[in-house]
């Protein structure tokens, strides 16, 4: 230990205690405000039958996504496809349930690759201030400015039309507002008395930064995570509806709409556009609920 250690009081001990992640009791005290918000428990067993059906699609599926019935092109929901077929005479409620597997997991790996990026670029930027946060900060702000789609598609486009392209760079585009989020906690954190006292035993910048700052901004950064799964399932539905996200014979819901953009699948044949919109509205409208009642119970000025 070097001088600055021996003389350290030890009250510091205590001051690095005084600020600390959310204990298991305050986790309770969270989940107990989140049960009582209804539409979010909604949004939880909506997103865990998804969740589950695309876990079990090969047990659940009725027929192979891929496989082609030259007697059944084009048929009306029946008891032989409770959803109809398709103009290949494939199965809609198997291609629907095996295209929840992309979407979802585009979702949770785009939305996990720019929360750590975000967060990680907003702590230092936040903590180190300076040239440092000059120019993480200017280069988050130069990324908002180009709306989020077009950016996406001109990516997409040069990278190739792949699953893992399309994570890779919606991860790589909507990083800026976490980052901005994360920065705006840190500057708020970092000379409260807790980070000081870290200081002060000599702990070193990035163990503050990982051990005593991040894991304090966690709730809001949760909850923008959360939004950006729905997001980030939009962002994946438009690409593959455009052509540029999974290619077929592959199922995702946004590729299995892409039909619809004939006037005669749309008027005659609407189950080929109507059960996967509704999988992309309810997946959507579920994960928005449950961002409402994180944000709530999450917010220390809501009641108990």
């Amino acid at each position: 230990m070097n001088e600055t250690q021996r003389t350290i009081s030890p009250n510091d001990s205590i001051l690095l205690k005084k600020k600390k992640p959310k204990s298991t009791s305050e986790w309770k005290v969270v989940f107990s405000k989140f049960k009582r918000h209804k539409l979010s428990v909604v949004g939880c067993c909506i997103m865990m039958v998804f969740i589950l059906t695309a876990i079990f699609a090969d047990f659940i599926a009725p027929y192979e996504p891929n496989k082609i019935d030259p007697a059944a092109f084009e048929q009306a929901p029946s008891k032989e496809h409770l959803l109809g077929t398709d103009s290949l005479g494939r199965d809609v409620l198997s291609r629907i349930i095996h295209a929840s597997r992309v979407s979802l997991t585009v979702g949770v790996a785009a939305v996990t690759m720019y929360l750590g990026i975000g967060i990680v670029l907003g702590a230092i930027a936040g903590y180190f201030r300076g040239i440092i946060d000059t120019v993480i900060m200017r280069f988050a702000d130069a990324m908002i400015s180009f709306p989020v789609l077009p950016l996406v598609i001109v990516m997409v486009a040069i990278a190739g039309n792949s699953v893992y392209n399309i994570i890779i760079v919606i991860g790589l585009v909507m990083w800026p507002e976490v980052a901005r989020i994360v920065r705006g906690q840190i500057l708020s954190l970092r000379e409260q008395e807790f980070v000081e006292a870290a200081r002060s035993i000599g702990e070193k910048p990035l163990s503050i930064i990982f051990t005593q700052l991040i894991p304090n901004v966690l709730a809001p950064v949760i909850v923008a995570g959360t939004f950006g799964i729905a997001n980030a399932i939009l962002l994946e539905a438009g690409l593959s509806f455009l052509g540029l996200g999974v290619q077929p014979p592959g199922a995702s819901w946004g590729n299995m709409l892409m039909d619809a953009q004939s006037i005669t699948v749309l008027t005659n044949l609407p189950w080929l556009w109507v059960f996967p919109s509704i999988c992309i509205i309810l997946a959507v409208i579920s994960i928005n609920f449950i961002g409402d009642g994180l944000r709530d119970a999450m917010d220390p000025r809501q009641k108990s």
